[in-house]
């Protein structure tokens, strides 16, 4: 039989109010809850103890038809170990109503182990004065409306989610998964955290690593569809030299008028997405292989393992190696 070790679960409080994202709240909370259920099968004590905490206690109404019931009121003086600010989908609406919110953020923040914000929560943050000078993420819609009326704060819209001392933020909705995970990984380590992903079938680290919004999403988006037939060969055929006159003769288009219509649908001229592309394959066979360096150069389209260190160096201020340290994944 498997002896029981003593240890204090650690306390999450969700902390919603009227509106907030069901879909980030239940996420998380499934994060927590499964990581438990491994814990206890072997032969451990819970990890975690889940709270719904709000202003009052009482239910609170989410943007769906359901509320979340919330058994402790906001306190300054009876502090979780890690406090989750769920987002809204009409934030600034939300912030108006909740200014309690705002005071209570900004009293807890120096004292409290982890204090959270998902997806647009992080205006709570932000409101408060906590993110000023500091790397913040939100849901990508938003991030405009994060920099226009928080100028301080340093808007970093492709991230999944970002740490700064004891203040985290996520992107929108599922990226609060992501985070989750990774205080799963932080508290228990990666085994645990990667048990927890399997079950929820999610990534650990998704493909694109911090990229929220990916090349083939972007593409997808695109209207002229020969265009975006043309990004969808370029994405199959990243190993390939990809010259501008090629692309443009393969849908009938003279040189000059692809590159004109290329950047009116897609926002970006043809040789600036193939870099992208290349970038966020680059990233990906860096994160979940181990390929030589000089092989995953080949295999988007490059002659030598010096192009792609230029490439990550431009866009990412790391050399490959560096990036595979940090992100990649262990056997």
């Amino acid at each position: 039989m498997k002896k029981l070790i003593n240890q204090t679960p650690k306390r999450v409080d969700l902390v919603v109010y009227p509106g907030f994202k069901a879909l980030e709240a239940i996420g998380t909370m499934s994060v927590f809850e499964y990581a438990n259920l491994h814990l206890v099968g072997q032969g451990r004590p819970a990890g975690y103890q889940v709270n719904i905490s709000s202003v009052a206690i009482g239910p609170v109404q989410s943007d769906l038809q359901m509320r979340l019931e919330a058994s402790r009121g906001l306190s300054v003086d009876d502090l979780p170990d890690t406090a989750i600010l769920i987002g809204a989908r009409h934030i600034e609406q939300a912030l108006a109503a909740n200014p309690g919110l705002v005071d209570w953020a900004r009293a807890v923040a120096p004292r409290i182990q982890r204090l959270v914000a998902l997806c647009s929560g992080s205006f709570f943050l932000a409101q408060a004065g906590l993110l000023d000078g500091l790397p913040a993420t939100t849901h990508w819609s938003v991030a405009p409306l994060l920099r226009e009326k928080f100028p301080k704060v340093d808007v970093q819209a492709d991230a999944i989610y970002l740490r700064c001392g004891r203040l985290w933020t996520s992107a929108g909705v599922t990226a609060g998964i992501d985070l989750a995970l990774a205080l799963v990984e932080e508290d228990f380590g990666r085994g645990l955290a990667l048990q927890v992903a399997r079950d929820m079938v999610v990534y650990l680290k998704r493909p694109g690593g911090q990229s929220q919004f990916s090349v083939h999403l972007s593409s997808q988006a695109t209207s002229h569809p020969g265009i975006r037939e043309i990004q969808d060969w370029v994405l199959s055929h990243l190993s390939e030299p990809l010259d501008v006159s090629l692309l443009a003769a393969k849908v009938a288009m003279s040189e000059r008028n692809f590159r004109r219509v290329f950047l009116r649908e897609v926002g970006s001229s043809p040789l600036q997405f193939i870099e992208a592309a290349r970038l966020e394959a680059g990233r990906r066979l860096l994160e979940e292989g181990d390929l030589p360096l000089k092989s995953v150069a080949a295999r988007i389209g490059f002659a030598s393992e010096q192009s792609l260190r230029k490439l990550f160096l431009k866009h990412l201020g790391v050399l490959p190696q560096a990036y595979r340290e940090r992100f990649g994944g262990v056997a």
